[in-house]
């Protein structure tokens, strides 16, 4: 490994050495010290001379003098490859810190690996009096049961109705359930649930020539909504 390093670094390579001492804030002396302790006794001479290039470290040495300056990814610091290290860049003190940190969560059962995930169920209600289709039928806003979705069902969804009757074929058959994102108002064209005198409707809005709900299946004649009458938008039936 020292090897390959030299020959591609070549005088760099010492250079690359008293930066990373210098980022550990340790002297010659004090790295010296540390490489003895590992690899037999040498004097911060030889240091000075790694880092100057007039001579190399061998490959005992090269290895600890990685383990004093932090670096487990060697080809990323030396050769600047791609690393997989996510703790690549960071020197000494700063290795540490992320590893006491990753002790800390590897103690904490919230993050251990073998905690039990709890998933979390979105609910939203589902209407039991049914938004009708067909004749229209008063939406009863504190009749309704909490029912589980799924991730299928769009986020934007605040509650669901159950269709009653056969004028929105073939798009929704009776007695499906379709998805409703609240909002009081509707553009020309889309499909939502209405409420005009008290009944109510799963119906597209069209907007020309005045205001009607327009039924899906053309045996169905649209609603005309005269300026008597009270209508109010639920929201729009979202898919």
């Amino acid at each position: 490994m020292i090897q390959d390093i030299s020959n591609k670094l070549g005088n760099k390579l010492g250079s690359k050495l008293a930066e990373l001492r210098k980022s550990c804030g340790l002297s010659q002396m004090e790295v010296a010290k540390l490489v003895s302790l590992r690899c037999g006794t040498i004097t911060n001479r030889a240091v000075s001379k790694w880092e100057q290039g007039d001579s190399r470290p061998d490959a005992d040495q090269f290895i600890a003098l990685c383990q004093i300056y932090g670096i487990s990814d060697v080809p990323a610091v030396f050769l600047g490859m791609e690393s997989g290290d996510p703790l690549s860049g960071l020197n000494r003190l700063g290795r540490e810190r992320a590893e006491e940190y990753i002790s800390m969560l590897r103690d904490n059962p919230i993050f251990s690996s073998k905690a039990r995930i709890t998933r979390i169920v979105r609910q939203i209600p589902l209407y039991d009096m049914p938004a009708s289709a067909g004749t229209g039928v008063f939406l009863d806003s504190d009749s309704y049961t909490m029912m589980d979705v799924g991730e299928s069902v769009p986020d934007t969804a605040s509650i669901a109705v159950r269709i009653s009757g056969d004028s929105m074929i073939p798009k929704f058959d009776d007695g499906q359930i379709v998805y409703v994102h609240l909002q009081p108002e509707l553009e020309n064209g889309e499909i939502g649930i209405f409420v005009l005198n008290g009944d109510a409707f799963c119906k597209r809005l069209d907007t020309e020539n005045g205001v009607k709900l327009v039924s899906l299946n053309s045996e169905y004649k649209p609603i005309r909504v005269k300026s008597s009458d009270e209508l109010r938008v639920v929201g729009k039936v979202v898919e």
